[in-house]
């Protein structure tokens, strides 16, 4: 059973592969994102766990972003939500009635898209992807295909790359270690959540997946996306003028959201009822791991 205390010692048994960062000795705490305004110019925001859970806006997310607009401030949503193109991203986005732009969305889906490993002339992507996705935000020079829809890429690919878990098992886990150790090659991953909080739960993601698959074969994966810098320098170029101290990320974790924004200098607020410890007292998971935000608030 994928657990909030399952996913939190999985994150720890990784917490070497990840980020290093200082935190501060004490939290502060409030009931929502208005309450963090006043040390705030702008928010990085995580989308699930934060603006949705699965398909379905939190109940609020809309109003408080209409609400920090009208006080000033600058949004970026950081997603690790690997599975959909850009324009895909914006038109969920807009179903659950948000209004970002094209240049308040990054996903590590575009950046790992913008900085892939280069592959020997004619060599193609390997994909871990949902049904249906054609690649068409990939640059053109870049060659992906489903591994789903063609297993002969087991052996025949130039690398691998996990963009989704929808249709994941673990035989395909399997297949992946037996292929990677019969001939090694670039192993990256686009989303690297080990979970990710849906309306029945908590969900499987590429992150969990890839670190099975390199502990099973000794190698690395390369990783893009939320903790690592690669993504929040991607995301704070896009808040050019506002001094590190007065962005914050909002997240729902721990180990990427609040870990990957203490690292990259920035501020970070915690959201401690619709994510990960939805249901849970997030204080002792703080002291257990010493990952510790700027700001605890219940809600967005």
């Amino acid at each position: 059973m994928i657990g909030t205390d399952w996913a939190f010692y999985r994150y720890e048994s990784v917490r070497a592969a990840l980020p290093q960062a200082e935190f501060p000795p004490v939290s502060k705490s409030g009931h929502d994102l208005g309450d963090t305004a006043a040390d705030y110019d702008a928010y990085i925001l995580d989308a699930f766990g934060v603006l949705n859970r699965g398909e379905t806006a939190i109940s609020g997310a809309v109003e408080r972003m209409a609400a920090l607009r009208a006080l000033g401030k600058r949004l970026v949503v950081l997603t690790n939500a690997a599975s959909y193109t850009r324009a895909g991203v914006l038109a969920k986005y807009r179903r659950l009635g948000f209004d970002f732009s094209p240049s308040e969305v990054v996903s590590s889906r575009d950046v790992a898209f913008a900085a892939l490993p280069k592959l020997p002339q004619g060599k193609v992507w390997a994909a871990a992807a949902a049904e249906g996705d054609d690649f068409s935000d990939a640059p053109d020079a870049v060659r992906i295909a489903q591994l789903a829809e063609n297993p002969e890429l087991l052996r025949a690919a130039g690398g691998f790359l996990l963009l989704s878990s929808a249709r994941w098992s673990e035989e395909d886990t399997a297949a992946v270690t037996r292929a990677l150790l019969a001939n090694p090659r670039p192993l990256v991953v686009a989303n690297p959540d080990l979970v990710a909080p849906r309306e029945s739960g908590l969900s499987v993601e590429p992150g969990l997946i890839a670190h099975e698959i390199t502990g099973r074969t000794g190698g690395r994966a390369v990783f893009f996306g939320k903790p690592f810098g690669n993504a929040f320098e991607t995301a704070l170029a896009r808040l050019e003028g506002i001094p590190r101290h007065r962005v914050a990320m909002v997240g729902d974790t721990l180990h990427t959201d609040v870990l990957g924004g203490a690292a990259a200098g920035i501020g970070t607020i915690l959201i401690s009822e619709h994510g990960l410890f939805r249901g849970h007292d997030v204080a002792p998971y703080i002291a257990k791991c010493a990952i510790r935000p700027d700001w605890i608030v219940a809600t967005t």
